[in-house]
């Protein structure tokens, strides 16, 4: 047999807390054979990172390796190792991807800079040659125009370009072990299916290991071979993947995959299923099993004693003494049932449009004539931002093409009414939004909410417009102010916007922590003492602490475990529910996007190309873009295998936008020239469904007969 290029026992990692050292992760082991692939999964905390850091022996300061465990790379042993024979072996045959790409990048040199000096210590090439395979590793990895990307800083590149960058870097050595920690979090299903490519390519050309930590189950459904799951610190459960996602043996696994919402279900059929509590505190850990506190099918002896990780055969281990009872549905218990889903959501307190209108030149094209009442209509909305001049172009005397990032687009959204927006990164979602709340002037094109005429910047909005329209972003560590109070951030809208007196803020503030299902001293805690999806919570209560008509939700789940994103989306639809709030919701989640929304629009290169009710828009006819995008969905099912639409070439560049329909550089449906030279007609599938296509949709659902649908995908990535 192959020796294994990682073997791992026993190992025990502790971090320093004042004079204590508290074991983080406890016996945790694992053996990966060259070519073959393992995923960790777990929620935050859980102890992903730190086993990632420690198997690269990178761990901070305060964190160490406990004696007793074995960590060899190779057959040599890696605790043995000096910093100086670490460093030559991190240059090339070991690599990580960090989860946080800005941080791992240096500010101060071009990107360009950065990943050719990784190549520079490698004997016989030139820098001619680093720099053309970094080029060509830009092109793998998605980055349109390589050149231009190289000769930028890191904080001239979005979050996914700066992840492509870092991973990019990470593969361009074709390293023996890869460990890839969240890489593809903050990429749209496109561009992560592009990485997943390039993973299993380099497993099979150059027999790399790779070790896989995230808390996407589609995607390790679809790329990995065993199965770790972590919590608190253990491992509970361990499997190959198919028989993992068929029945898994520990409650925490079960939890886990039911969280995960499908493709095709939406707020109206029920809510999603997610785990209650939160991981316990380091500091905190009992002697009794350390999911105790949020089993939904604990016993006495679960608590007083510590479960084993009891060998199963067949490879699988569980860490549960009532393992056999755990079936991939339901616990084989009379007195312990299984939760049933919640009751369907009813329809929003206020019924408003349930399709869109927009504009095609100067006739509007009108999906249902049942409009209802309209909240918000956006009119040929424009984002174009000017670009610098070079000194070529100063001696041309010529102007540079600007960046035509929202160009020209119509929407209407109803009261207490969710339109989710979809799209790659680059196709101009987040600026449309920017552009709504004000964050961004626009270059052209009418704002309307309520029937007034909305201003272009924040500061030239009055406070009842902006306490009708409020902002949830991805990263609630970025959207607190960590030197404030809970009770602080959520007292101020409350104060500024609804000008209510401090007595009656204090009072609201209570109301608004219960409305997100916190408890009532979270009010006096800081930002650093909330988890991630706590953090999420406040953000959206502060959010409707103005009590806003309409609510612009960018990405607010993409970095939240698989179960507090389940969580959060519940809380957003209940919230939905009783305010009767209308969202924005975008994301490069269709699962997610299409279990909140009513009407799903598809944004491509800074226009829609269609748009229809969530119910509908999985079903054929599809643009061939919305097809490329859902075939891309990595599925939580090892044993789903369907056929992908591949996109040729990578997404052009918003300055120099493509003639004709601008999908045809990259459509594998492309007719020819008409493609190529002329502007596609927006097409009615049916009331409430819109295609901007040359393909007649008739042509269209017949070549789209055999792709997936909603029932076939069975549950979509988290």
């Amino acid at each position: 047999m192959t020796p294994p290029l990682l073997d791992v026992e026993r190992l025990t990692i502790s971090y320093r807390f004042g004079k204590r050292w508290i074991p983080a992760v406890r016996d945790f082991h694992l053996q990966l054979a060259p070519g073959h692939i393992v995923g960790l999964v777990g929620e935050s905390g859980s102890g992903k990172s730190t086993v990632a850091l420690a198997l690269m022996r990178y761990l901070s300061s305060n964190g160490r390796v406990e004696s007793g465990g074995r960590l060899a790379f190779a057959g040599e042993d890696l605790l043995g190792k000096s910093d100086a024979e670490m460093r030559s072996i991190w240059a090339r045959r070991v690599k990580l991807v960090p989860q946080n790409a800005g941080a791992a990048l240096n500010p101060s040199m071009k990107i360009g800079a950065q990943v050719t000096e990784v190549l520079g210590a490698a004997p016989g090439i030139s820098g001619a040659e680093a720099e053309r395979a970094m080029l060509r590793m830009f092109h793998d990895v998605n980055l349109v125009d390589p050149e231009k990307v190289a000769d930028r800083y890191p904080h001239e590149l979005s979050g996914g370009m700066q992840q492509r960058v870092v991973i990019a870097m990470a593969l361009i050595t074709n390293p023996e072990l890869l460990i890839l920690d969240e890489p593809t979090t903050g990429l749209d299903v496109t561009t992560e299916a592009v990485i997943l490519d390039l993973v299993r390519g380099l497993m099979a050309e150059r027999d790399t290991g790779v070790i896989y930590i995230t808390h996407n189950l589609g995607v390790v459904a679809q790329l990995c071979e065993r199965v770790l799951v972590l919590y608190a610190g253990e491992i509970v459960e361990e499997a190959p993947v198919d028989q993992l996602y068929a029945q898994p043996r520990h409650p925490y696994s079960l939890g886990l995959l039911n969280s995960v919402p499908r493709l095709g279900q939406s707020k109206g059929d029920s809510r999603l299923h997610s785990i209650s509590g939160n991981p316990p505190a380091l500091t905190q850990l009992s002697g009794g099993c350390v999911f105790a506190g949020r089993c939904d099918f604990v016993i006495d002896k679960c608590r007083a004693e510590k479960p084993p990780l009891e060998q199963l055969g067949d490879g699988r281990a569980a860490r549960c003494f009532r393992w056999e009872e755990v079936d991939a549905s339901f616990l084989r218990s009379s007195d312990n049932p299984i939760p049933q889903p919640s009751s369907p959501l009813s329809p929003p307190a206020q019924r408003g449009a349930e399709f869109p209108s927009f504009r095609e030149g100067e006739r509007v094209l009108r999906l249902d004539d049942s409009v209802g009442d309209r909240l918000m209509q956006v009119r040929n909305l424009k984002k174009h931002f000017p670009v610098a001049r070079s000194l070529e172009d100063w001696l041309r005397g010529k102007t540079p093409a600007p960046i035509r990032a929202v160009d020209g687009v119509n929407l209407t959204l109803g009261a207490g009414r969710t339109l989710g927006l979809v799209g790659e990164s680059g196709s101009g979602k987040t600026t449309l939004a920017r552009v709504i709340s004000g964050l961004q002037e626009r270059t052209g094109g009418q704002l309307e909410l309520l029937g007034m005429d909305i201003r272009n910047s924040v500061r030239e909005r009055s406070p009842d417009v902006l306490s009708k329209l409020q902002m949830v972003f991805q990263n609630p560590q970025n959207s607190l102010n960590p030197y404030l109070s809970v009770r602080q951030a959520l007292r101020r809208p409350l104060v500024k916007l609804r000008g209510m007196t401090p007595a009656g803020a204090e009072a609201e503030v209570v109301q608004l922590l219960r409305r997100v299902n916190l408890r009532e001293d979270y009010a006096d805690r800081f930002p650093d003492e909330l988890s991630g999806g706590e953090k999420q919570r406040v953000v959206i209560a502060r959010a409707f602490a103005s009590d806003p008509d309409l609510i612009i939700c960018d990405e607010p789940v993409s970095a939240l475990d698989v179960s507090v994103q389940s969580a959060v989306l519940n809380l957003l639809a209940r919230l939905q529910e009783a305010q009767g709030t209308a969202y924005l919701f975008i994301s490069h989640d269709l699962a997610v996007v299409g279990y909140l929304s009513d009407v799903i629009a598809v944004m491509y290169l800074g226009q829609l190309f269609e748009v229809g009710a969530a119910r509908d828009l999985f079903e054929p006819p599809y643009h061939p873009y919305t097809e490329a995008l859902v075939s891309a969905i990595p599925v939580a099912d090892p044993e789903h295998r369907a056929e992908r639409v591949l996109l040729h070439d990578v997404l052009p560049s918003a300055q120099s936008l493509p003639s004709g329909c601008r999908f045809h550089t990259r459509c594998p449906r492309k007719l020819g020239a008409v493609c190529e030279e002329e502007a596609p007609p927006w097409r009615e599938a049916e009331a409430g469904h819109a295609i901007r296509c040359h393909i007649p949709l008739a042509e269209l659902s017949a070549l789209q007969d055999n792709f997936l649908r909603p029932e076939q995908i069975g549950q979509a990535n988290a």
